[in-house]
């Protein structure tokens, strides 16, 4: 492919200079135009770099034992009526009618169509177990697209569902995807990815891992110890506080005019904010009624575990009604109306002479004692987030960090939420119809490809991995008007062509300074420049794009030798 033919052009700006890396570099290097929000057209490198992700994914998914199939994009609403999600999912899911007035949907995702196909072709035990997945474009209506291919609306993605006849059998199954997925990231060259515990969400069941690429700019919040390799996401993370026993302090009622927040509480009583029971009001999506959570005053509320937690939906609430009996500022265990939902955090549990509200205006309690002096029945749970420094669950040291990541990849034990819902059945060696197990397996294929980049580059382009790199080698030609060095470099092209490179030529009659600067927006991994004084010396000059290598090969052996160089590269990433 010569670049003079190439479809797209390279930037050298963009008209926002506020997105993160990746996208800037993807858009100058004439990898994506957009379209519409979230929505993106993929120009030749970026098709052949996803191309090579998919290949490997594909690659993977055959060893353990993958079947390829290919679900539709359009499925109908009774599908997903059958399994719930029809109803529970929001605005994301496009749904509309087609000509004859059938309830349609765009596939975000694929269970439904998993259990739709399985439930004609596996009727017996001995059809089990099995795994089937696909490579396809899917739909989800994202509020909050940004990052280019980080977060996009449309995409393709791999995903892959298993069945299996008992829960041991889809366990031994998980571990060989998990074990599968770590080779897919470390085969396409993305070098800091770890898997953590996740929240299963929209998805069900009880066991996740989201793969999570590590990054400034992700979105995901990621709580690690070092010291053990505990990872989890923060929506799942759990948060142990070191609570010393305290003994009970006498209740007394004392005035704090103008003191609401716990910050205001503290500087007027002289407390720290752990002396304290922090209150954050909550609402059913359902009702509106009001559930109220006590967490000690340094911690923060995890709205996904509180979700988890009560089973329910839950909003931050906006306003309180005055005959709510809830007093907005000074909320606390003390009087704490009848009819009002709440929940009380564990990083209070064994603190017994805490700062709580009166439920009167104006007013606090110190000494305040759960066990002794909150009147209700309760008990200790966890929904608060787990904090930089915090105690680590598995090895007990206070060593946990917060970090950012960007997840490429998921895998989740869906149990029989799915089959159960929509009616599949076998017929099992006693003679008895049980139904399956389901575990999903899935792959962002341009997220991948953009978060490699956004891990792998410079201030001046992507240093894609050979792997998954569009092009292996560019051979750049700053002297294409003499003949002599125009038939050394077709020569050059022509001869690695044939060992098999994948060759990007610029034969452009263009300042080597510009070429360069395209070179390095198309990332490649080696660079081989024929000049005129190359021609002369009788050698050619190569380089890699990430400046491990630099050095010349003589002319008439340059090829052969290219051709080695690259087969060792791509040994880098033959992952057994």
């Amino acid at each position: 492919m010569k670049v003079r033919n190439l479809l797209g052009e390279r930037l050298k700006h963009v008209s926002d200079e506020s997105q993160i890396a990746s996208q800037i570099l993807m858009t100058k290097g004439g990898y994506m135009k957009p379209v519409a929000s979230g929505i993106y057209t993929l120009l030749p490198p970026a098709q052949r770099i996803s191309k090579k992700i998919q290949a490997i994914i594909r690659e993977e998914m055959d060893r353990i034992d993958g079947q390829e199939v290919l679900f539709p994009v359009v499925m109908p609403a009774s599908l997903w009526q059958s399994s719930g999600r029809y109803t529970s999912i929001g605005s994301e899911m496009v749904r509309f009618e087609d000509r004859g007035g059938n309830k349609m949907v765009l596939g975000m995702t694929h269970e439904e169509a998993a259990v739709h196909l399985a439930d004609h072709i596996a009727k017996s035990y001995t059809q089990y177990p099995f795994m089937i997945y696909q490579l396809q474009t899917k739909f989800r209506d994202e509020p909050r697209a940004r990052g280019g291919l980080i977060r996009v609306r449309e995409f393709t993605m791999k995903d892959g569902y298993s069945f299996h006849t008992s829960q041991e059998d889809l366990e031994k199954y998980y571990e060989r995807a998990y074990e599968a997925y770590v080779r897919i990231f470390a085969r396409t060259g993305a070098k800091n990815v770890i898997a953590v515990k996740s929240d299963s969400g929209m998805m069900g069941g009880s066991v996740s891992h989201e793969f999570m690429l590590l990054s400034d700019v992700g979105e995901d919040t990621l709580v690690i110890c070092p010291s053990c390799g505990y990872s989890a996401n923060m929506e799942v993370a759990e948060c142990i506080t070191d609570n010393a026993e305290t003994e009970s302090g006498r209740l007394e009622k004392v005035s704090t005019p103008h003191a609401k927040t716990i910050e205001e509480v503290c500087a007027f009583l002289g407390k720290k904010p752990e002396d304290t029971a922090k209150v954050v009001v909550y609402a059913y999506n359902d009702t509106d009624k009001y559930v109220v959570v006590f967490v000690r005053g340094d911690t923060e509320v995890n709205e996904t575990k509180l979700r988890n937690y009560l089973k329910r939906d839950v909003h931050p609430a906006a306003s309180i009604d005055a005959d709510s009996g809830i007093v907005p500022g000074f909320i606390g265990g003390v009087g704490f109306p009848d009819g009002v939902d709440y929940v009380v955090d564990r990083s209070l549990c064994g603190l017994r002479d805490l700062v709580t509200g009166a439920n009167e205006e104006g007013y606090h309690y110190v000494g305040f004692d759960f066990g002794r002096d909150f009147g209700k029945p309760f008990e200790y749970t966890d929904v608060a987030k787990a904090r930089d420094g915090g105690i680590c669950p598995v090895c007990g040291k206070p060593h946990l960090t917060i970090k950012r990541g960007i997840e490429v990849g998921n895998i989740f034990q869906l149990g029989d939420k799915y089959t159960r819902a929509m009616g599949m059945t076998y017929l099992d060696a006693d003679n008895t119809e049980k139904h399956p197990v389901m575990g999903c397996y899935g792959i962002g294929i341009g997220r991948l490809m953009a978060s490699v980049c956004q891990e792998s580059r410079d201030e001046y382009g992507p240093i894609w991995p050979m792997s998954i790199a569009p092009w292996q080698v560019e051979v750049c030609n700053l002297r294409v008007t003499d003949d002599k060095v125009r038939a050394r470099a077709e020569k050059l092209v022509s001869d690695l062509e044939s060992a098999g490179v994948e060759v990007l030529y610029d034969d452009r009659e263009v300042r080597p300074g510009s070429m360069f600067a395209d070179a390095d927006l198309f990332g490649i991994p080696l660079r081989l420049v024929v000049s005129q004084k190359t021609e002369e010396r009788g050698v050619v000059e190569v380089s890699s794009r990430d400046k491990r290598i630099k050095t010349e090969f003589p002319a008439e052996e340059a090829a052969a030798a290219t051709a080695e160089l690259v087969k060792k590269m791509l040994a880098e990433y033959d992952i057994k």
